[in-house]
Parts: C-alpha cells; structure tokens; sequence
C-alpha cells in the first residue's frame, strides 16, 4: 500500500485508528487527519503524541470537505461502511481500506487470521504463544485489542504475525489476504450492524477469498456453516473437528489431541492435560495447534504450549472461592452462543450472572440451557426485561429470577447471598456491555474486584 507523500484520512478515533494515523504519518504520509464524530471531550484518549507527530485532529461532525484531496481513507473497526462520508467517499473514486488491510499490506512476514463468532481470542493468544517457539519476534493484534499495523511492522521480516479478525474489519476490507486463515464458527451476531446473519458470514469469507493453492484454510468440520466454505474456497482446505476422526487435519483420538498431515500421525496431548476448560476450547486447542503446524511450529513445542497455556482473561476466569462457591468470569460471553458454551464447561448448580447491552438474537436456545444448567439466574442492564420474559416462557422458575437493576454490586451481593456447595457463580451475559461499561473488559474487571471484595 503505497502510503509515502499520500494525504490520507482516518475514521474513527480508537485503539486502530490512532495507531494507523501514527503510523502512516511515521512512513512518510504528506499530510494524516484523523476524524472522529465525537467531541474529544466525549472520547477517552489522549490525543497529545498524535498532535506532537504532526495528526491533524477533527472532531464532531464529518463534511464532505474533509474528502478534499485525499488519495486513501483508513477506516477503524467501530465506523461502518454505512456512513455519509465514506459512501461519498466511494462515489468519488477514492480508495477506503481497513487498518487490518493496512497492516497486511506492511506485513514482511506470512500471516495467520483468525475468525468466528466465538472463541477468536483465546485461540489467537494461544496460536500466538505456539508461533513464538519459532519465531520469537512474532506480531500478535487486531480484535483481540492490540493494533495489528503495529504489530505487523514490529514483526519485521522472517518471522509472522497471529492476527484476530472481525466481521467489522472485514468491512471495508478488499485485498486482505492472509497465508493461514482459521474460521472457527458462525452463529447469529451483530445483526444490527451487518443487517442479517447472511451478510455477517459473507464478511467473515472475505478472510480468505483472496487465497491461492499456496495458502491454507483451517475450518472447523463439526460446524455445518464453517465446513460449507470448503465450497467457495480457492486455498488448501484442512478440517479441525472435536467430534470425528479425520483422515487429515486435527482431531480427537481416543481423547487425544492428534494431527495427521502427509502420512504423519502425531498425538499431542489428552484433553485433560489441557487447562482452560470446556469442549469449545478443545476447538479452539486443535484450531491453534493445526495452524501452527501448518506455519511452522515443531510438535514438540506444541505439546508443551498446549499443556501450559491457562487462558485468557474473562474467558471462564477464575476468580476466587467464596465460602466454598467458585466465582467465574465469563465476561467475553458477548452473545448466547458463547455464553451457551460457558454454561457446557460446568456441571449443574450454576447461579449465572447474565444481561446487558442486548442484541436482540433469538433466546430460545440460551433460555432452554439455563433451565438444564442454572439454579437461579441474577439479571442486569437493558436486557433484564426481555430476558426474563424469554426464560419464564422457557420453563425456568420466576421465582429462580432476579434482578440487578444496572449494579454489578448487587448482583455480586444477589450471588453471594443466595449461593452455596456445590453450586458456582458465572457472570456469561450473552449480552454487549455498552449499556454500563465501556466494554466487557470494564465489565469484567469490575465484577473480579467485587468477588474479591467478598473475601475481605
């Protein structure tokens, strides 16, 4: 991507986009604005090393003069495609491209995406541990909050960059090309943003329709939506699947973690050798371990990341032990599917947190868990309403139902109070966080420091 003496325009004031105008200005850009329609009183960054590096900041409303002699506009994950500005921007001819675009195209060394609807950041950060037992400068960013232009260029040459990709920054994303792409599920999600689950998927696809014969695709053989894109896929197609030995690919052998490749058959390690918890993050391990093989990583060294790797944070965390309850931080759990998976990783006896920001998806499936699972179930946020209208009509006790209000202070005291052996407290809310915090890492923290709080 040419970048050097170009005037280019960033949308979208944010973890990405303030690294792509700080970048593109450091490589030479003539002149790098960056928009954003808040106010910067409204936006909680400090802008003053944009401004030092030479950014032209501009705030509040976007008019069509801020296209005026541009030549490449960089979008932030947040911006859809959507607005005002950047359909101009399209009518005018002029290049809009992705900040994960960007960091492809700087990129000296292969790249491995990966994307689903659930279970990306735990197998990027697990995919990003097993590339660095061979390539010790490897880049590890996009979704998982890290910008990945950075990363990608920090990552230099003879090495590689473990990328997390969303259905967001495939939007404005054209040319994206990774060497090893992973689609690990699709399940109904951001539906408002993307209008329906059939432009949702086409946006995960984007991953890999620019792949070769030179390139692989890593899918996930148990999920029927995952395993029809063998069909539109112009790459080496090879299966992970939990549920079926394959006959190439990696899957599970007598409770075996196991890759066969060209002839060659290599046992990893058992399930229960594994630390993070729940059929989904055999997945997830088998996802990982096959990318990794496939970009060069050893077996050997595989098995030992396999065996140490502890997870990530607010993904079926472990808090604290209170009064003889486990307290588990689920707070990534940002749509049913993943928070389905959560309640699978338990036996029964759950007292689940849930509720926020909702998404408005469909609850059958979700409700229908909760009854099998959860003992009593504490809601919170704008979704509260809906939810215990949609779990009453499932089957699951009114009177097993109660509600936080927007406090994840009372919700924790709602826990501790009517919890006991042999029954676990899990915050897996099926719901965005926007309606109370800024994201769910906010949400997360908050609920840890509350449960810690109860051992004071």
């Amino acid at each position: 991507m040419d970048i050097k003496d170009k005037k280019i325009l960033v949308i979208g004031a944010g973890i990405s986009g303030n690294a792509a105008a700080k970048l593109t200005k450091e490589l030479g850009a003539a002149e790098v604005i960056l928009s954003d329609s808040k106010a910067e009183k409204d936006l909680k960054w400090d802008f003053a090393e944009l401004r030092e590096a030479g950014v032209k900041l501009v705030f509040g409303p976007q008019e069509n003069s801020l296209l005026e002699g541009v030549d490449l506009i960089i979008m932030s994950p947040a911006v859809p495609v959507r607005i005002p500005l950047i359909q101009e921007a399209y009518k005018r001819g002029i290049k809009v491209t992705s900040e994960v675009e960007l960091a492809w195209s700087l990129a000296k060394s292969p790249m491995l995406a990966v994307t689903g609807t659930n279970g990306k950041t735990t197998t990027v950060t697990l995919l990003g541990m097993l590339m660095r037992t061979r390539y010790p400068n490897a880049g590890v960013g996009g979704n998982i909050g890290i910008p990945l232009c950075e990363e990608a260029v920090k990552a230099g040459e003879n090495s590689c960059v473990v990328a997390e990709i969303s259905s967001y920054q495939m939007e404005a994303s054209e040319d994206f090309c990774p060497h090893i792409a992973v689609m690990l599920n699709v399940t109904p999600d951001h539906v408002v943003r993307h209008g329906n689950l059939e432009v949702y998927q086409q946006m995960k696809e984007k991953m890999f329709a620019k792949q070769t014969m030179n390139d692989y695709l890593v899918l996930n053989y148990d999920d029927e939506k995952t395993r029809g894109m063998a069909e539109r896929a112009h790459s080496q197609v090879v299966y992970f699947s939990r549920k079926e030995e394959l006959q190439e690919g990696a899957f599970l052998q007598e409770d075996w973690l196991t890759i066969s490749w060209q002839g060659q058959v290599c046992r990893l390690c058992k399930v229960e050798d594994l630390k993070i918890k729940g059929g989904h993050n055999v997945e997830n391990a088998l996802a990982a371990a096959l990318a990794a093989y496939l970009g060069g990583a050893v077996i050997p060294k595989i098995i030992e990341v396999l065996k140490s790797f502890a997870g990530v944070e607010h993904r079926i965390e472990p808090v604290a032990t209170v009064g003889g309850v486990p307290y588990y931080n689920d707070s990534k759990a940002t749509n049913t599917d993943s928070a389905i998976k959560a309640l699978q990783s338990f036996d029964d006896h759950i007292v689940l947190i849930a509720g926020g920001d909702d998404k408005h998806t469909d609850l059958t499936e979700f409700m229908t868990k909760v009854k099998q699972r959860c003992d009593a179930l504490i809601l919170v946020g704008d979704a509260a309403e809906r939810f215990t209208k949609e779990a009453v009509a499932n089957g699951f006790p009114e009177d097993n139902i109660y509600q936080a209000g927007y406090s994840m202070e009372k919700a924790v005291e709602i826990a501790r109070s009517i919890s006991g052996v042999p029954q676990t407290v899990l915050l897996s809310p099926a719901c965005a966080s926007f309606d109370m915090y800024s994201g769910f890492e906010e949400r997360g923290r908050d609920f840890k420091r509350l449960v810690k709080e109860l051992l004071k």
